[in-house]
């Protein structure tokens, strides 16, 4: 599976080395790229199936998703950014072996995710994946946001404060353009924080310095706003209206659905004190969720898989493979769903370097598996391969949460 596609090739060669993909199809490669002599292929593996790393787009690195109580929770975030940092850098080689070869961290207010970005770029990095953060969102005083993002008022314009995120090092723009859902009532009570004019505002600079930006929303007043604001993609997403689809689809504007952490407060109900109506409120949430992202896909939206990992219950990177097996049961086909992880990242959210795809040029970082997601994105949880810039990492089917 090359990430795009929508159909494997059967019998492929892929020739790559340490540094990158030299060349992938079903005829027999150019003798130039082989080792000198060479008549055969250094593995013959019809039994498995190889696709690419797989590409968390919504995570946030300076929270643990896996960390279940609520007093643990509180006392992790009293944290140093120092001993943040720490904690998070203990996740990286775990996601790699994984199988998560890149993160977009979705913002935090301590400096983890950018510190983690300049990581990456670093020469003597760790093993880790791919890292970039917009740093400290961007949100209003007083209203949702406060525990990852600086509020706007700080600045004299909205465009000093994305300027003032970029010569920070921000790698992209994050808003905070609407509060949460209220799930006791299953909708979002709250007005939308940021206006159409304000969200393009802040677009419309961040596009002059060459920055992508994605917003936070969910309720479908400040989903409008999003998206006639112009944002690259929009974050969650909850009660998104078809009009409003098919416009994302018009103005390709990406959809990261997000179906974890819900899924997450269902899951560990009776430890946050849910009883049945809430329950019942949470449940029709997805429901309706997953019938969004069904019409997404016949419309033709740009759907990218991310799973809010560092929310409750929502472990990084086996949090991300539990996403994944969300979006399949709300009712995408596998590979689809792959792809929306592999791919459609790579080929929207404009990284600094190529990877998400099986093809030539492309960093030779992938996953290859006797047990086909194709049947089943679960599979991904089994034993699988893990090749990572000429390194081989066998990685089993119970990955160890804890830290995560």
């Amino acid at each position: 599976m090359d990430g795009t596609s929508s159909r494997p090739l059967r019998n492929a060669y892929v020739v790559y080395s340490n540094k990158e993909i030299l060349f992938v199809g079903e005829n027999s490669p150019p003798a130039n790229l082989l080792n000198p002599n060479q008549r055969k292929p250094d593995l013959d593996l019809p039994e498995y199936t190889l696709l690419p790393g797989l590409i968390e787009a919504h995570a946030h690195f300076f929270l643990e998703g896996a960390e279940l109580d609520a007093h643990q929770r509180a006392a992790h975030l009293k944290q140093t950014p120092e001993a943040l940092l720490k904690a998070a850098q203990r996740r990286l080689e775990k996601l790699v072996r994984i199988g998560v070869i890149a993160v977009r961290d979705a913002g935090d207010k301590d400096g983890v995710g950018l510190a983690l970005s300049k990581l990456y770029q670093s020469e003597d990095r760790p093993l880790m994946p791919y890292v970039d953060s917009p740093g400290a969102a961007i949100h209003h005083k007083g209203r949702y946001g406060s525990l990852m993002a600086e509020p706007i008022e700080k600045f004299d314009s909205p465009k000093h404060c994305v300027e003032t995120r970029v010569k920070a090092g921000a790698d992209r723009i994050k808003l905070i353009a609407t509060g949460i859902v209220n799930f006791k009532q299953g909708k979002v009570t709250t007005e939308p924080q940021m206006t159409t004019a304000e969200i393009s505002e802040l677009v419309s600079t961040a596009k002059s310095l060459g920055k992508q930006t994605f917003a936070h929303a969910s309720g479908d007043a400040g989903i409008e706003r999003a998206v006639e604001g112009g944002v690259d993609s929009v974050e969650h997403g909850f009660f998104v209206r078809e009009d409003q689809l098919a416009r994302m689809r018009d103005r390709q504007i990406a959809w990261v659905p997000t179906f974890a952490p819900v899924q997450a407060q269902i899951d560990h109900a009776d430890r946050l004190g849910w009883d049945d109506k809430v329950v019942s409120n949470l449940k029709k949430i997805l429901d309706q969720h997953a019938a969004s992202l069904v019409k997404a896909h016949e419309l033709g939206v740009p759907i990218i898989a991310g799973s809010d990992a560092g929310s409750y219950g929502v472990a990084h990177g086996v949090g991300f493979l539990s996403e994944l097996e969300l979006m399949e049961r709300a009712g995408l086909p596998p590979l689809t769903v792959i792809n929306s992880a592999t791919g459609s990242s790579s080929s929207r959210l404009a990284f600094r370097e190529k990877f998400g795809q099986i093809k030539s040029g492309y960093q030779g970082r992938f996953i290859l598996s006797r047990h086909s997601p194709l049947e089943s994105v679960s599979n991904l949880r089994k034993q699988k391969f893990v090749v990572f810039d000429g390194e081989v990492f066998e990685s089993d089917a119970n990955a160890d949460a804890t830290g995560l």
